[in-house]
Order: C-alpha cells, then sequence, then structure tokens
C-alpha cells in the first residue's frame, strides 16, 4: 500500500497523495446509499477534510490577519471548503489578537461536461466586480485543474484592480500540460482522477456527500448526460 507524501513544508504545496494511493474502502465510512455502486474509494475522509481546513485557516490568518478581505467564492464546487474555511477563520480571529475583517461575494465557473474539462468557460456573477478596486482578494476554489480555468479568472479579477490577490483551492490535481501558477493555500495535491463530494459534483450529483471519493466507471455512466 502507497503513503500519502506528508511533504507540507511550503505552503503552496499541501499534503500529496501519490498516483499509486489505493483510498480507503467504502466498507469504512457512512455515505448516502442511493451511490451505491457509484463510487470506487473515499480518497480524503470527511474528517482529514476539516483538519487541513483548519491548518489553512492558520496560515491565512498568519499572512492576512488584521487585512480587511473579500472572499471570493467559486461555485457550486467551492461552496462547502469556502463555508469552512470562512468558518474556521471567524473562530480564530475571535480568539486572538489578529483579525480579518471579512466580505464573501459568490461567482460561478462552468467548464465541464460529464467528465471533461472544456474550453466554453463561463463567469456568472463577476460582470462587475468594480468594488474589488483596492481590495484584498482571496479567490476560494475548490479543485484546480489545468490551471486554465483559473488563470482565466485571475486575469478576469486583475482587471479590476485589486490591491492583492490570493488563492486557497482545497484540491490540485496532477495534470499534463497544467499552468505553473499554483493556489497560494493549498489543501491536498491528488492524482489526475475525477473526483466527487464535498460539493464537488458530477452532473450535479454527490454534491451531499461528504467524503471526497473517487468515482467508479458505472457512476459515470449511471449519470452521463
Amino acid at each position: 500500500m502507497a503513503e500519502v507524501d506528508a511533504r507540507a513544508d511550503r505552503r503552496s504545496e499541501g499534503i500529496v497523495i501519490n498516483d499509486d494511493w489505493p483510498g480507503y474502502s467504502l466498507d469504512l465510512f457512512n455515505y448516502p446509499a442511493h451511490y451505491s455502486g457509484d463510487l470506487d474509494c473515499v480518497i480524503i475522509p470527511h474528517g482529514v477534510i476539516m483538519d487541513r481546513t483548519e491548518r489553512l485557516a492558520r496560515n491565512i490568518m498568519d499572512d492576512l490577519g488584521d487585512h480587511d478581505i473579500v472572499v471570493l467564492c467559486v461555485l457550486k464546487g467551492g461552496y462547502q471548503f469556502c463555508a469552512d474555511l470562512v468558518e474556521r477563520i471567524k473562530a480564530l480571529s475571535r480568539n486572538s489578537n489578529h483579525t480579518i475583517p471579512m466580505r464573501v461575494h459568490f461567482i460561478r465557473l462552468r467548464s465541464y461536461l460529464n467528465d471533461q474539462s472544456t474550453e466554453d468557460l463561463h463567469i456568472l456573477g463577476a460582470e462587475d466586480l468594480s468594488f474589488l478596486a483596492g481590495k484584498n482578494v482571496l479567490i476560494v476554489e475548490g479543485i484546480v485543474g489545468t490551471g486554465k480555468t483559473m488563470e482565466t479568472l485571475l486575469e478576469h479579477v486583475k482587471a479590476f484592480k485589486p490591491k492583492m490577490i490570493k488563492v486557497a483551492g482545497l484540491l490540485v490535481k496532477r495534470v499534463q500540460h497544467s499552468l505553473a501558477s499554483v493556489p497560494d493555500y493549498v489543501g491536498f495535491e491528488i492524482p489526475n482522477r475525477f473526483v466527487v463530494g464535498y460539493a464537488l459534483d458530477y452532473n450535479e450529483y454527490f454534491r451531499d456527500l461528504n467524503h471526497i471519493c473517487i468515482i467508479s466507471e458505472s457512476g459515470k455512466k449511471k449519470y452521463k448526460v
């Protein structure tokens, strides 16, 4: 059995899950019965996500404490990560000399059809971000693949002249031809496999799954559009 590589010395790397990591058996966890047969394994249990999110919140507090920031939550896949991250930052602020006054704004990106990323990127809710001018912005995304979507979003946000932009990504996939830019705060670096759960979906299914799992081939066929 392969081990999870705990390299996390540089904050941009995150916890590295190796390509040959087999994941955890579904029998070890509770998950919705209606997804029986649709999943291969649990790759990151919910409790591990929560612990890692708390660590990222502490890193953000260390770097941005006392800065007024605007959190830009990328829907729909990033909403659960964003909600938990913001809640933990708020909890740390209540018990620290450093505080982060936060406002949260929501935008939506869509570039996937079934399990394939397309060149057709739609950004909804980001038509006018003029309120970001001169502000410190934290973009919160659930998963980053090739980086093309994030690069497009960053260029769009930069056009409104914010003071600073930081990116927090729960998951970063190891994919060929990925762009050089990596989120400033990374939860996990994962193999190039299609994952669902914790608000990450496959054609709007699996958002109600607490753990991050690898979808099975039968699951892809079942929910294909």
